[in-house]
């Protein structure tokens, strides 16, 4: 059985996904699988509704601008990959006790996805410090943005891992909070597919695979795990990508099950709503 997966973004935090290919559970559940990221100027539900992907990494959030516009028909999210938001922020000097209220006055490199940069500000808000009191910088990709951080610019960069332990291992930065451990679980990324496609032998064999993956990455050893990963994050030292791997453990946002349960979901619209960016509390599409 072929499988075709695309994420819209690569990072340890996606390992629950990168797994089942690296760790060897699709081979074992006798799917060969492609994976590929989603390339500028690409459209995950094009794609989908094209069948030129069959799986891909998203976020239940990415279905409600579609919603606004009558779009049909819709990816169906059907498991959860992680119930917290899996940002970081990463400053120039190690805080003891840091407080979100020291980025006033600051300039922060953050993330201007439309997902990373509504949680963000609810994260913001959420912990009593003042949006409109930061200086927020736009740099483009993740990519760019760790770049500009070390070329000098912000007090604070907003990056998912393993970005921060680069930082940290080149001697520019510290890592100094987890976004989602400073706000409440949410379903903040999902897999999702054509509904045609959910009845086929494929897809009944890649979701226990999948939870088998995901069970995986929550409980095993750091350093099995990116030893599996490894040739998926080029560049990327062992140690680096085990502290990725080692903080989003810590953080529990592979604990529970695949199910993108109601109150995940109405937090994640609770989120879009206090940021601006949802016109309906939309009914949920999986």
């Amino acid at each position: 059985m072929q499988l075709r997966i695309m994420v819209s973004r690569h990072s340890a935090f996606y390992s629950p996904l990168i797994a089942t290919i690296a760790a060897g559970f699709l081979e074992e559940a006798g799917i060969a699988a492609t994976y590929a990221i989603l390339a500028p100027g690409q459209r995950s539900h094009e794609l989908i509704r094209d069948g030129v992907v069959d799986i891909m990494q998203s976020a239940v959030s990415s279905n409600w601008s579609l919603m606004d516009r009558g779009v049909s028909p819709l990816p169906v999210h059907f498991a959860l990959i992680n119930r917290r938001d899996g940002f970081f922020l990463t400053g120039r000097d190690p805080h003891e006790t840091f407080e979100w209220k020291n980025l006033e006055g600051k300039t922060l490199v953050a993330d201007h996805g439309a997902q990373p940069l509504a949680m963000l500000r609810y994260a913001i808000h959420y912990n009593g410090a003042d949006w409109e009191k930061i200086h927020v910088l736009d740099r483009g990709t993740p990519d760019e943005m760790a770049e500009a951080f070390r070329r000098g610019e912000g007090d604070y960069v907003h990056l998912q891992a393993p970005g921060p332990q680069l930082l940290e291992e080149g001697g520019v930065g510290h890592t100094v909070v987890s976004v989602g451990a400073s706000m409440p679980e949410v379903a903040f990324s999902t897999l999702c597919c054509a509904r045609e496609f959910m009845a086929t032998e494929v897809f009944r064999a890649f979701l226990p695979a999948y939870v088998r993956s995901r069970e995986w990455v929550r409980t095993a050893p750091i350093s099995d795990i990116a030893e599996r990963e490894a040739p998926f994050f080029h560049g990327v030292s062992l140690h680096a990508l085990g502290n990725a791997i080692a903080r989003y453990q810590k953080l529990g946002c592979w604990q529970g099950s695949v199910e993108i349960t109601s109150d995940l979901y109405e937090q994640a619209l609770n989120v879009f709503e206090y940021a601006g960016g949802l016109k309906a509390r939309h009914p949920a599409s999986y």
